[in-house]
């Protein structure tokens, strides 16, 4: 997959293997699983699996999430982007926008710059019809988030036993 998205601050670039490393730094950490399903990975292992479902993804559905690099240092902050959904909401498939940043790199408004990117991309180049997301009710700031990125409250779901906000936003470019 050729993608190649940038912002003020921010490249968007597809993962590679050799993001392994920041990857297994991102998710070992349990507060960025605290709604996540409480579990972080334990190994470089996982990181690499992780790793290969999303370039799976690239190849099956010409999109997946995307490494989010900060222009100015070349550091690796997390992922954002899009996701062809099948697991979540077991009753349909969907598009998918979702963002894990490193802690320290919380509230600095990463998730929501590289989120606009990515509906942008999904909208104009990709030309999707709707794009969804989901977050825990309590996940306050996840929340605000999809708000934020102009995505519409479209009711609730349970997943693995937790209440989850759902919300959409259909293509104005169509």
């Amino acid at each position: 997959m050729n993608i190649h998205i940038e912002t003020k601050r921010l490249i968007l670039r597809p993962v590679t293997i050799d993001d392994a490393q920041d990857f297994f730094e991102l998710d070992s950490n349990p507060k960025v699983h605290e709604f996540l399903g409480k579990n972080p990975v334990t190994s470089i292992e996982q990181s690499k699996a992780i790793i290969k479902n999303i370039l799976q993804q690239y190849e099956e559905f010409n999109l997946g999430r995307l490494a989010v690099i900060k222009k100015d240092t070349n550091e690796f902050l997390g992922w954002s982007g899009l996701k062809y959904e099948c697991v979540v909401r077991k009753e349909f498939n969907y598009y998918d926008i979702g963002y894990r940043f490193k802690e320290k790199h919380w509230g600095n408004g990463y998730a929501t710059e590289s989120a606009i990117a990515s509906l942008d991309h999904g909208f104009k180049e990709l030309k999707l019809k709707e794009i969804s997301g989901a977050a825990e009710a309590n996940h306050t700031v996840s929340n605000v988030i999809l708000k934020k990125i102009g995505l519409i409250p479209s009711g609730t779901f349970k997943f693995d036993g937790e209440l989850c906000n759902w919300y959409t936003l259909k293509n104005p470019f169509l």
